[in-house]
């Protein structure tokens, strides 16, 4: 389910802020990289967001078709994508929120390998939007509910964008079944006069002949 959004014509933040750090270098992603465990590269992907400027996104993954294993995960920035906005056709308009993502691009996609490491196999570095580092705490420094908590808030977030998709592929859905249902409409009508006709000219030839 890897996909990247298209982001447009935007510039792209490069130097905004230092990757390295007085007591300790950052360490950046690189495809080849490899981790113990999902948990593991979730950790090293957030605490390099810190560092850098930005906030992970827990986003898509994998799983396998025979007992549901998580096969690969792409871990994103969560200025990722874009909201989608559409009208409610089917309630009252709801107010809309303000929205963070910015069609931003970067990420780090990891896969589990045969030997149970988990891989990095894609890395995008550059951001859409300028970074500003800030003083959260760390995913590592989290105890288990504050980190369970975090992944949670970022999957609703994740699922709340699919809902709005599916919502906008529904509404159009219906609008094409309501489109093909009127030319249906019309092509029956057009045959039912076509009957009519031939009936009526057959009924003539008939009277003709008496």
């Amino acid at each position: 389910m890897d996909s990247d959004v298209g982001a447009g014509n935007v510039e792209v933040f490069a130097e905004t802020v230092s990757v390295t750090f007085e007591e300790d270098p950052v360490v950046e992603p690189c495809v080849g990289m490899e981790f113990e465990s999902e948990d593991a590269a979730k950790e090293f992907y957030d605490e390099y967001a810190r560092r850098t400027g930005f906030v992970m996104r827990i986003d898509q993954c994998r799983r396998s078709e025979v007992d549901k294993r998580i096969l690969s995960r792409r871990l994103s920035c969560n200025k990722q994508g874009f909201y989608v906005k559409i009208r409610d056709q089917f309630g009252p308009v709801r107010k809309p929120r303000p929205s963070t993502r910015q069609g931003c691009k970067a990420m780090m996609l990891v896969k589990l390998n045969k030997s149970g490491k988990w891989v990095v196999t894609r890395f995008i570095k550059d951001h859409t939007h300028p970074l500003v580092v800030s003083g959260r705490p760390s995913r590592g420094s989290m105890d288990g509910k504050d980190r369970r908590i975090q992944e949670l808030t970022m999957e609703l977030e994740h699922q709340d964008q699919l809902c709005e998709l599916y919502r906008q592929q529904l509404i159009t859905f219906l609008k094409n079944v309501e489109e093909q249902t009127e030319v249906l409409s019309t092509k029956i009508e057009v045959v039912v006069n076509n009957v009519r006709e031939v009936e009526s000219e057959g009924h003539k030839h008939s009277h003709h002949q008496l």
